[in-house]
């Protein structure tokens, strides 16, 4: 029942709260919902356990911060980027684990790699680039014709096998002009070149 001072009865707990303590429900004669918001949370998650589901633990937060879900830390919203659809105005996930999650969906749904698969690649590279085996390899290398992943490379070697458009004869090329075999070609006749063997 409603008090005409304010307060309704919890059908739940049966105290006497203010009306605010009540969400709204157009379908009851006061506008309230029967259960007060206390009593509505517990009773929601009562039936998500009875259904063998999980239901998480709000935490306070305070204003201007907001709890990411994955890290499961409180940070300010200068840390979150900013999503008009949502409700709250800022995105699910702080910037750092929605980087995170951006990369391994990029990864999985361009060469099918996961997290797993890519440690293990690096793991069967000793940890190293293929190319220079010096650097961290960070940067998935595939064939730009078949899609195929053929290594893990640090970012130098990856833009450089970028740069020469995967061709094996620009790279044998480049080889032995850095050991000292410059490709020339000899002018024979005026407009005429021979290519050296």
């Amino acid at each position: 029942m409603s008090d005409p001072l304010g307060g309704k009865d919890c059908s739940r707990c049966k105290r006497v709260l203010p009306r605010a303590s009540f969400a709204s429900n157009k379908a009851m004669r006061d506008g309230l919902q029967a259960y007060c918001r206390e009593c509505s949370a517990e009773y929601y998650r009562e039936r998500q356990e009875a259904k063998g589901k999980a239901v998480r633990v709000k935490v306070p937060v305070p204003r201007g911060s907001k709890r990411c879900p994955r890290c499961e830390e409180v940070k300010p919203h200068s840390q979150w980027e900013r999503n008009k659809t949502s409700s709250d105005g800022w995105a699910s996930y702080c910037r750092e684990c929605r980087a995170e999650r951006n990369r391994i969906s990029y990864f999985k749904r361009k060469y099918g790699l996961t997290p797993v698969k890519r440690d293990a690649l690096i793991a069967d590279q000793a940890g190293v680039c293929c190319i220079c085996l010096d650097a961290l390899p960070e940067h998935v290398d595939h064939c730009h014709e078949t899609g195929r992943v053929r290594g893990v490379l640090c970012f130098s070697c990856n833009a450089a096998l970028g740069q020469f458009k995967d061709r094996p004869d620009a790279i044998r090329r480049a080889a032995a002009y850095v050991e000292g075999n410059a490709w020339k070609p000899t002018l024979v006749a005026p407009g005429v070149y021979q290519l050296p063997s």
